[in-house]
């Protein structure tokens, strides 16, 4: 199995337990930064990974510095993917940004924190394939429950997902997973400050 492990969507756990996507992500966001990785296995004795990233030739801290201008925001954000990497992932860059962040791995769960405190969310952002409730089915009960709450839907690369179905539900944005830190950054803060104008627009 060594040399599809990383192939998108190829995964040992049974249906409905895990999309394959984990390893991919893993392997496209080191790709990006123009390193590699390999995996040792043998059976019996365990596996090791070997993650080799060139080193950062740039200024560290004028790229900090032009970073954090660029992506500070704040409010709460709920996030749903059934891959506990992304999820955490996800937690871990929004929480820099300084966004609370509340996230999940179950999508039936996550409809049930959002239906029991609906009002204190400003973004929810979901993964297109999820068992049991996917992306689609989600992002509907949770615009029943508050329509003007803003959802963007990510997916993997191999994934087709129907645009056209996502401007009709009322998602408001969509990327593709991996997405680089600066451009996940920004379209956060996009979407939240397309929200808040529109919510100044519709009370004033």
């Amino acid at each position: 199995m060594l040399d599809r492990i990383f192939d998108p969507f190829f995964t040992t756990k049974a249906s409905g337990e895990g999309t394959g996507l984990g390893l991919s992500v893993v392997h496209g966001i080191i790709k990006s930064h123009g390193g590699a990785i390999t995996v040792y296995s043998k059976p019996g004795q365990g596996s090791s990974f070997h993650i080799i990233i060139p080193k950062i030739l740039s200024d560290v801290a004028s790229e900090k510095k032009k970073i954090a201008r660029v992506q500070k925001g704040e409010g709460r954000i709920l996030v749903v993917d059934d891959e506990d990497l992304l999820t955490e992932m996800s937690r871990q860059r929004l929480e820099r940004l300084g966004y609370g962040v509340v996230g999940k791995t179950d999508s039936i769960e996550a409809l049930e924190i959002f239906r029991a405190e609906p009002d204190t969310f400003d973004l929810v952002i979901t993964d297109y394939t999820m068992p049991n409730m996917t992306g689609f089915d989600l992002s509907k009960e949770i615009l029943h429950i508050r329509p003007d709450v803003p959802i963007i839907m990510c997916s993997g690369l191999h994934e087709p997902v129907p645009r056209e179905k996502i401007e009709e539900i009322g998602i408001r944005d969509f990327f593709e997973k991996p997405i680089g830190n600066d451009d996940f950054a920004r379209l956060v803060l996009d979407v939240l400050d397309k929200s808040r104008q529109q919510d100044i627009g519709e009370n004033g």
